[in-house]
């Protein structure tokens, strides 16, 4: 008599669904992982329709960089946005499409644009997408029927020199806007900031075309300006933004204004001035330095960059005095440079409520600016001199990165001062040899601490 056959079990297909939709989104990284996730509809009729409850990541990317014989280009793009249009029908189908990216950097930006914009179309009214990525060749115009939208959550512009909307923006679920190349010109930052009323973080790269920039949105916490992609630019900028809690500024800029800003908390300062030629540090760039101070005394956590320092130093020169602040965290990134040392001095010894003090030796500078004010052996004599008269009463962690022989002075001062200090960290950079190391480490145990408890850890970085 034979034996009957045993069906074999699925396991896997009696999970529950929402098991099951987290295992396929566990593998939709990007557009051919999710291609794999829709395959598995063919599995059974259990798994027909799971794939469309699990969000996605999609991208298109324009083959432009193809070389073959005469015409193979046109043969490749036109497969390819067949190719692309036909997937997208499908990809509708999706509940929710985690993140849409398009490329469109090609050599004949004008022959393709109705497919861009068909691109567009799909990501702000055929699909749920929840964050949007468009980057596009200069000239690309933004369609106005992309202005209104609401399942974008995060959106990421770069390169669309056209950006005009007609009529009002709706972007009401956006929480996350970031612009990358965009000429800006009157009134469209207004409007485009009026129409996101959850936003809550604002990135501007090579920002310029505005003057004033003005933030009334409650929920926007975050702001971050980046040019440091660009060598020089003329940009005078005034924020006022009541509600912002971080800012982060980057790059060249000609003067900086911060208006209304009772509500920082964190701030970030990597600046530099573009001067001119005959006079490096006009009157208006000293008065801009001054005022941006006095309005950041109130965050708890400060970062300046290697140029803000050399500023200071050069502030410090002309006698000036550096407002009382209340930062509970400060992070000076400097290439350690005894040039800046009374400067530095100068600002610690008006930040008597630091409970952590960084210094980041590893952000080089050249010195050529702060040379035109006073020289190296000027600046040693003084900073060896003159009486810093000041006591750290807060002051728990100091951490020096990048530490070398040469910040031995600066170390002496912050040790002289640091009256509860409990730990004292270095990291150095290069192993130069055991017993320079070796040294060093001794010549810094030697120094006198006016805190018992001080212990001081030396490592490499």
């Amino acid at each position: 008599m034979a034996k009957k056959s045993k069906k074999r079990e699925d396991r896997l297909s009696d999970l529950p669904d929402s098991i099951l939709i987290r295992i396929l989104s566990m593998l939709c990284e990007d557009t051919e992982d999710s291609k794999k996730v829709v395959r598995t509809s063919v599995l059974s009729n259990r798994w027909q329709f799971l794939w469309m409850s699990v969000p996605v990541s999609l991208e298109i990317e324009f083959p432009d960089h193809i070389f073959g014989p005469p015409g193979k280009w046109e043969r490749d793009v036109l497969d390819y946005l067949i190719s692309t249009h036909r997937e997208l029908n499908y990809w509708r189908s999706c509940q929710k499409i985690k993140k849409f990216s398009v490329v469109y950097d090609t050599r004949d930006p004008e022959r393709f644009v109705k497919d861009v914009d068909l691109w567009v179309y799909f990501a702000s009214k055929l699909a749920n997408v929840e964050h949007f990525k468009l980057r596009c060749e200069d000239g690309y115009v933004f369609p106005q029927f992309a202005y209104k939208n609401t399942s974008w959550r995060k959106l990421d512009i770069q390169l669309c020199t056209n950006l005009n909307p007609l009529a009002n923006v709706d972007w009401s679920g956006v929480v996350s806007l970031s612009f990358r190349f965009i000429d800006w010109t009157d009134g469209v930052m207004e409007k485009v900031l009026s129409g996101c009323p959850n936003l809550e973080c604002l990135k501007l790269y090579q920002f310029l075309g505005v003057h004033c920039l003005e933030i009334s949105n409650a929920k926007l916490r975050k702001l971050i300006i980046d040019n440091s992609e660009i060598d020089e630019c003329d940009l005078s900028l005034e924020i006022l933004a009541p509600y912002i809690q971080n800012l982060k500024f980057l790059g060249p800029c000609r003067r900086i204004y911060l208006r209304n800003v009772a509500s920082l908390v964190n701030v970030v300062l990597d600046f530099d001035f573009c001067f001119g030629k005959e006079d490096p540090l006009q009157r208006k760039e000293c008065t801009c330095l001054k005022e941006l101070f006095h309005n950041v005394v109130h965050v708890e956590k400060l970062e300046l960059g290697p140029r803000c320092i050399q500023y200071l130093s050069i502030l410090e020169l002309e006698g000036w005095q550096p407002p009382l602040s209340s930062w509970k965290f400060l992070q000076l990134g400097t290439d350690l440079e005894q040039l800046n040392f009374p400067g530095i001095c100068c600002f610690l010894q008006n930040s008597s409520d630091l409970k952590p003090l960084v210094i980041d030796g590893d952000k080089y500078q050249s010195t050529e600016l702060l040379l035109k004010y006073t020289n190296k052996d000027e600046q040693i004599r003084r900073f060896e001199t003159r009486d810093f008269n000041c006591s750290f009463l807060h002051l728990k962690t100091i951490k020096i990165l990048k530490f070398s022989g040469c910040v031995m002075p600066l170390v002496k001062y912050l040790l002289k001062h640091a009256i509860i200090l409990e730990k004292f960290i270095t990291a150095a950079k290069y192993k130069r040899s055991d017993l320079y190391y070796v040294k060093m480490v001794q010549e810094l145990l030697s120094i006198p601490r006016s805190s018992p408890q001080a212990s001081v850890i030396f490592s490499y970085r």
